[in-house]
Order: structure tokens, then C-alpha cells, then sequence
């Protein structure tokens, strides 16, 4: 299956599928792998609940992640740390829906977005979720990749009944992810359907607001990367950040050059934390299975 040619912002390609890994579209872009700069990076923390539940209050883990906020929060003309709190906020303040008829989470972090979503509104009764993630492709572009082997299509439950949908992601930074599920969706059903995401770049709304209407928690004004940037805490210290098609994925930390532009004048201080929290978040040096 060929998805069709879109123009997006920052160079992105021509989604493509590719049956044998389950590859279902592709972002190019020279600089893709370049050091991005951006005015402000936004944080999501993710990762407090995470170790909170792993390991508790009283872990060395719990110190280490308190003094690697602190000492990122010290940089506030920069780095902003968002939480879900306040985010899930900024949806509930907008508008009320009914109940959809189902909720397709993308990824584990869209399902658990969509969870939370509904343990505060009763929106998303009927949660199905696609196994789909970004992986980097080696030449500076990305894929958008089964995480199952099954290919995306395939994924998706029966939608010919299905009154309303609702699609929900954690993240909209290019757009890629989620323009990629609703592509896939039958013109009919898109009709239909209402995305959600907590966070994401404004710039990028509108190539998914020309597929669907789409309500944002938290919409950063800026060019992609070079403005703003979006990344999850737990990327920092587990290798969850960064996936290749054939070699381990990366913690943020394992890429220093990021880390310098990202943390121009105390770079190595968050790496060293970010290395300590990894020894007991992943002691085995494997990913951990998050969130």
C-alpha cells in the first residue's frame, strides 16, 4: 500500500509501506539527525509516576530524578517542564463530548493518554490500541514502523459500525504519527473522527486538522526544531528516545551532540545524572518496558 504524496512543514516525504517490517510511512530530511537547537525545549515529564512506581520515594532513583528536574528547571528561559496534570487540564477547559464510540490509542503512551483522558471524563469507554512507533532510518529520515510486525491496516478493529472515533497520541510534533493512522482510515470513518493529543507544535496542526478536527492540551508556537522541541523525560535516562531498524534503541543521553544543544552550558552534569538514573532504571543495559 502507497499512502499519497503530502507536502508537510520541515521537508517530509512520501509516506510508503513496506510489507516485510510492517513500514508504513516515511518523513526524509537532510537535517534530521543533526544537532537541533531550539529557543525552548519542553520536557514532558513522564517519568515521575514512572520511578515513583518502580522504586519509590525513598529510592536513590526518586533522589536522582528530583535533582535532574531541579537542575533543568534552573535553565527556565529555556527548558520548560510540562506535566500531565496540567496539560489534561487544558483539554477539560476547552469543550465536553460525548462518549466516542471508541478510542484508538497510538502507541502505549497514546493508550494511556486515552485512559486518563477517560478516568477524568467518561469520554473513551471502548480503548483499542495500535502498536506503532518512529524509528530512525539511518540516511536522516524516519519510518513509521509496526512495534508488532502487523502492519498498521491490520491493526485496526472493524470501523464500519463505528459512530465516532477518537484517535489520541501523547505527542504531535511533525504530525507524521498520527497523519499516518488517520490515512489509513476509511474517508467515511475519518468523517467521523475527533483526535486528541496532550502536547504538540502548532505549526504542525494543520495538516491534521485538514484530515480532522483535533483538540491539543498544549500547542508550542515555532518552527520545528530550530524554535521549539518536544521531548519526553523518560527518553533522557531510558532507551525509549531514539529506535533504529537494526541495532538497539538509544537513550537522549547516548548522543551528546544533542545533549550539547539541548543543554548548552551544563550538558555533561544532566548526562552524568541521566547515566546514574539508567543503571537502576535499566540495570541490564535493556529497555525498559514503559510506560
Amino acid at each position: 500500500m502507497i499512502l499519497p504524496r503530502e507536502t508537510y512543514p520541515e521537508s517530509q516525504g512520501v509516506p510508503k509501506h513496506s510489507p516485510s517490517r510492517g513500514k508504513m510511512s516515511t518523513m526524509t530530511d537532510a537535517e534530521a539527525y543533526a544537532a537541533p537547537t531550539p529557543r525552548v525545549l519542553y520536557i514532558h515529564d513522564d517519568l515521575s509516576e514512572y520511578v515513583w512506581r518502580q522504586q519509590g520515594e525513598a529510592s536513590p532513583a526518586w533522589r536522582l530524578m528530583r535533582e535532574l528536574f531541579a537542575l533543568m528547571r534552573r535553565d527556565s528561559g529555556r527548558v520548560v517542564v510540562l506535566t500531565v496534570e496540567s496539560q489534561i487540564e487544558r483539554i477539560l477547559a476547552q469543550r465536553t463530548y460525548a462518549p466516542f464510540a471508541l478510542a484508538i490509542g497510538i502507541g502505549r503512551a497514546g493508550e494511556r493518554v486515552a485512559q486518563q483522558l477517560h478516568a477524568k471524563t467518561g469520554w473513551f469507554p471502548q480503548i483499542a490500541r495500535v502498536d506503532i512507533t518512529r524509528e530512525e532510518d539511518g540516511h536522516g529520515g524516519y519510518n513509521i514502523v509496526s512495534t508488532s510486525g502487523i502492519p498498521l491496516a491490520q491493526q485496526l478493529p472493524t470501523l464500519d459500525a463505528v459512530s465516532s472515533l477518537a484517535v489520541v497520541d501523547d505527542t504531535v510534533f511533525s504530525g507524521l504519527t498520527m497523519r499516518t493512522v488517520l490515512q489509513v482510515l476509511p474517508p467515511e470513518v475519518r468523517a467521523r473522527t475527533q483526535a486528541f493529543c496532550l502536547r504538540g507544535v502548532a505549526a504542525s496542526l494543520a495538516t491534521i486538522a485538514d484530515a480532522c478536527p483535533i483538540t491539543i492540551g498544549f500547542a508550542a508556537p515555532g518552527r520545528l526544531l530550530d524554535e521549539v522541541s518536544f521531548i519526553n523525560a523518560s527518553g533522557l535516562v531510558m532507551r525509549v528516545g531514539i529506535r533504529h531498524p537494526d541495532r538497539p534503541p538509544q537513550a537522549f543521553f547516548e548522543r551528546p551532540v544533542w545533549m550539547q544543544a539541548w543543554f548548552p552550558s551544563y550538558a555533561g552534569q544532566v548526562m552524568a545524572l541521566c547515566q546514574r538514573l539508567n543503571r537502576i532504571l535499566e540495570p541490564d543495559g535493556r529497555p525498559a518496558l514503559f510506560p
